[in-house]
């Protein structure tokens, strides 16, 4: 016999239909949250292909947000949760993830002629508790400059390490 799991987070009991509702939501919130915050939105879930994979098939990647505050184009990742019982949902943004965003706007710059255009890399963080049907308890967190770009950038070594 076996007894139920109750230390489980609250994403494991959620199913597949209600972690993708979860995450449309959380986008829906972001995006009224950042036109409040005075950015001017330009897109949501734009996808772009990156490259290919180590068996040749086409790598795509999705950009949640695009947005202009100011004169600054920004790439915004949206992280929702239906807990932070286990960490904050920022977390899951980690290197592995901002490479894929940074290469994919790189992609969108190029596309759209804004390569010398000022741009910066957002995380929104979303704490969204349902309960039944309702949505309640929201903790919503707009997290500016996550990381920069340069972290990613290539890196050219002195011809004196060299000789």
């Amino acid at each position: 016999m076996t007894t139920p799991n109750t230390k489980s987070s609250p994403e494991e009991r959620l199913t597949l239909s209600e972690r993708f509702q979860l995450g449309r939501k959380g986008e829906e919130l972001a995006a009224a949250y950042l036109q409040q915050a005075g950015y001017k939105l330009v897109a949501s879930n734009f996808t772009v292909p990156v490259g290919r994979n180590s068996i040749g098939a086409i790598v795509n990647v999705e950009l949640d947000l695009i947005a202009y505050d100011g004169p600054t184009l920004c790439f915004v990742e949206v992280k929702t949760r239906a807990s932070d019982w286990f960490a904050v949902p920022s977390a899951n943004v980690d290197a592995r993830k901002q490479r894929q965003i940074t290469r994919a706007a790189r992609v969108y710059r190029r596309m759209f002629g804004l390569a010398g255009e000022p741009s910066r890399y957002d995380v929104v963080s979303i704490v969204l508790q349902s309960s039944e049907k309702d949505w309640d308890n929201l903790q919503i967190e707009l997290l500016r400059n996550f990381w920069s770009e340069e972290k990613f950038r290539k890196r050219r070594w002195p011809e004196r390490y060299w000789d």
